[in-house]
């Protein structure tokens, strides 16, 4: 997804300033581990070695609550590997970006009959955006941030991100900062304080693209660069929609068992927004008739 590749560059590109704001303390000699583990393939969203501390810095970014395995056993199952490879202190953070009432985003705990196993949460629409503000590599995310006038923060951004000296680092934070803004802000705000026109000249854009179209997730917006910027993100979204689809799809037939068609035909007209909502509630459902209970309710 575009917000996975969009922060995995942040964090790449910007460690001290997530160690600063995670950790409380200041690393110079920081090396950027790889996501790929050990034995069966298992990819985090961001690991951070600090050499200084002897430390691992784990970070992972959720937009939705639910993932298969649970988030849970999957932070249970980074920290035994990374722990079992380099034999140092862990430090595990999930950051929740898009605001939900679902339950899952206060869990911060694996817990099974022998095994106990805590990590750290941030709901990021919870924390004081003026942290955030302090360093370039943590812009973006301040558009997420606690606010009682959600416009003048994005407003509050798009200056500090103008104070930027160096243009090219202006121009990249500014592309992350407009990518983020779009899980809370309809494009048409963002694009009254941040220019467009970055995203068209952004080399990390390209390789933000380029990265998403390797793992086959980004076509809409592949074709979009050919025939312009707007209508490639329009398909942009259209993919991210399908890919929403197929994990609403999958969690349910888990659930419940194997889906009618009626209901396979019903689900592939749900709006994005709607298929985020679903993903957060189908883990409550006991039968088919929960889901068409649902689906009636939005359709009405």
């Amino acid at each position: 997804m575009t917000y996975d590749n969009t922060l995995k560059y942040l964090v790449e590109q910007y460690p001290e300033d997530f160690i600063r704001y995670l950790l409380v303390s200041e690393a110079t000699d920081i090396q950027i581990l790889k996501t790929e583990l050990n034995q069966e393939p298992i990819r985090a969203d961001s690991v951070t070695f600090l050499q200084t501390a002897n430390q691992i810095l784990h970070l992972e970014f959720q937009t939705l609550p639910a993932s298969t395995p649970p988030l849970p056993l999957r932070m249970l199952d980074y920290w035994v590997r990374l722990y079992r490879q380099y034999n140092c202190d862990i430090e595990q953070v999930v950051i929740f970006l898009k605001p939900t009432t679902s339950e899952a985003v206060f869990v911060d705990r694996f817990i099974a009959r022998n095994t106990t196993h805590r990590y750290r949460v941030i709901r990021i629409w919870e924390q004081d955006p003026e942290p955030l503000l302090l360093s370039p590599g943590l812009l973006p995310l301040a558009t997420l941030a606690r606010t009682d006038s959600p416009q003048s923060l994005l407003q509050q951004v798009a200056v500090q991100v103008s104070m930027i000296e160096e243009e090219a680092t202006k121009q990249s934070i500014s592309v992350c900062t407009q990518l983020l803004a779009g899980l809370v802000f309809e494009p048409e705000l963002i694009r009254q304080f941040l220019r467009r026109e970055d995203m068209r000249e952004s080399a990390i854009y390209q390789e933000i693209l380029q990265e998403g179209l390797q793992e086959g997730r980004q076509r809409g917006i592949e074709q979009g660069i050919e025939q312009g910027i707007e209508q490639g993100i329009e398909q942009g979204i259209e993919q991210g929609r399908q890919s929403e689809l197929r994990l609403v799809m999958r969690l349910l037939t888990r659930r419940l068992g194997s889906i009618n068609s009626q209901l396979q035909s019903r689900l592939q007209d749900l709006s994005l927004a709607q298929l985020e909502d679903l993903g957060e509630v189908l883990l409550d459902f006991a039968s088919e008739d929960d889901l068409m209970n649902w689906l009636n309710r939005v359709e009405a």
